[in-house]
């Protein structure tokens, strides 16, 4: 219980600072990769590697890193997890040739994936009720804040440092940053405590869940340089494997009790419509920070300073509002989202419409409003959808149900990756670079991914207002009841 942990708002900060590092790392990197070709002479299949190995190693080890939180102890897998990406950091920082960077980003990615789902973990296990939706605000506001000073950070590194060099401190800002981390945790994170549950890990689940993840994130990973020989049969593969997993942790979970995932998750509707939710919207949200980076740069000619700069409304509105929507989370439920959501679309079609305008305005300026409104709007998704999907979840499974969210927006972040840098590529080509036409393609396409969001959570806010005409709220079985009744372990 939350009064059992004293200190338990300076332990979760401890765990923001954690996920700060592992995020900064996506942003940072990003505005990078012209620094590291140039030191390190790297192809351009390495470039895509240096970002795309990280995204896939992360996204392979997040839920077997919940279910080891959830059954060794949450503090004892986040540290592991943050030494071991300080530690990294630094070999990716030391790096000789664009194979070595390669390789040590992937071990970057696994080290981000096994403290990821800790800290949603110890947000479930820390807090309860309404300041749980405090916490949860709060890191809706870190993944913003983390978006919009990595570019900043990056370009500010590159431009002291120089292009040959400034990459490696792009890597080594993570050092001083971990150790600090790190000593903090082992002073104010909560002690381990024992587990209801066994430790035992279910590998035939673990290699189920890989092999099927892997198989649909490759070529969506090729799909974002518009590639036009990529092959798309692994993705019926995956499918297939993700089909062989759901059957197998069915079998696993009668006969020894146990699975990676409990499946019983999947059929409470809250944590069902908050992943459908969490995928589909963090598709037009990736796409969205892509096609502008690509705008800001190429298009105008701006530096990954300016860039950075440029992209900054959208983040600083989604921190402000994140911070602020976790305390009302409880009292609107799902209606914020679908406020939330609208405003995302409503603000990117005026973005993409904006962009059009003849060549010679200031477009940063000219953005600038409507990327505020647009990252105000997002702040009101990501942490009220995750508060409101994990509310009923015990904080036993905590971990688990995070790492399954964050897959699943992983694998949203993949495909919507895929098709708007598919939509704004291919319209470069056919318009002969034109990146006015482009980047407002773009941004429509990721606006129709967060539409899609925005009808399932107005469809789930409907159902729900139907649902409770149709049944009184004190029969059993009725909508109140099924919402205020929590995950059976």
């Amino acid at each position: 219980m939350p009064e059992s942990e004293p200190r338990r708002w300076r332990a979760f900060a401890v765990c923001l600072m954690a996920g700060f590092m592992t995020l900064l790392d996506v942003s940072v990197v990003n505005v990078a990769l012209p620094s590291v070709q140039a030191g390190l002479r790297a192809s351009p299949a390495q470039l895509s590697w240096v970002v795309a190995g990280y995204t896939l190693a992360f996204g392979l080890v997040l839920v077997p890193a919940g279910r080891l939180g959830d059954g060794l102890g949450r503090r004892r897998m986040l540290l592991l997890g943050l030494a071991a990406f300080t530690v990294v950091s630094a070999v990716c920082g030391l790096s000789v040739s664009g194979g070595w960077l390669v390789g040590a980003r992937l071990g970057q990615g696994a080290a981000g994936g096994l403290l990821t789902p800790q800290i949603v973990g110890s947000m479930q296990q820390l807090f309860r009720g309404r300041e749980r939706g405090i916490a949860a605000g709060f890191y809706g506001a870190m993944v913003a804040a983390a978006t919009a000073v990595g570019p900043l950070i990056g370009g500010l590194l590159i431009q002291v440092a120089g292009s040959a060099d400034g990459w490696r401190w792009v890597f080594f800002v993570n050092l001083p940053l971990g150790a600090v981390t790190f000593v903090l945790g082992v002073r104010l994170l909560p002690r381990d405590r024992g587990r209801e549950r066994g430790t035992r890990i279910d590998l035939v689940g673990v290699v189920l869940l890989g092999a099927g993840i892997t198989a649909i994130i490759l070529p969506l990973i090729r799909a974002e340089g518009a590639q036009r020989s990529v092959p798309w049969s692994p993705v019926g593969l995956g499918i297939v494997l993700l089909a062989c997993f759901v059957a197998w942790e069915r079998h696993y979970g009668r006969g020894h009790g146990s699975p990676l995932v409990d499946l019983r998750l999947l059929h409470h509707r809250p944590y069902a419509v908050g992943s459908v939710i969490g995928v589909v919207y963090f598709a037009g949200y990736t796409g969205l920070v892509f096609v502008l980076s690509l705008y800001f740069q190429q298009g105008l000619g701006y530096s990954a300073l300016a860039a950075g700069a440029a992209g900054a409304p959208f983040s600083i509105g989604s921190s402000v509002s994140a911070a602020l929507s976790g305390r009302v989370t409880y009292r609107f439920g799902r209606s914020l989202v679908v406020a939330g959501t609208l405003t995302v679309v409503l603000a990117l079609v005026t973005v993409g419409l904006l962009i059009r305008l003849p060549d010679g305005a200031p477009m940063w300026a000219v953005l600038a409003g409507p990327l505020l409104i647009a990252g105000a709007g997002s702040g009101l998704v990501i942490g009220p959808n995750l508060t409101l999907a994990l509310q009923h979840v015990p904080s036993v499974q905590g971990g688990t149900a995070a790492a399954v969210l964050q897959t699943g927006q992983r694998l949203g972040s993949a495909f919507g990756l895929a098709v708007v840098a598919s939509s704004f590529l291919g319209a470069l080509a056919a318009s002969h670079h034109d990146f006015s036409l482009a980047a407002g393609r773009g941004v429509f396409t990721s606006a129709a991914l967060v539409g899609v969001a925005l009808a399932a959570a107005v469809a789930e806010v409907l159902g729900s207002a139907y649902r409770r005409r149709r049944t009184p709220p004190d029969r059993p079985g009725g909508d109140r009841s099924e919402r205020s009744r929590p995950i059976r372990q």
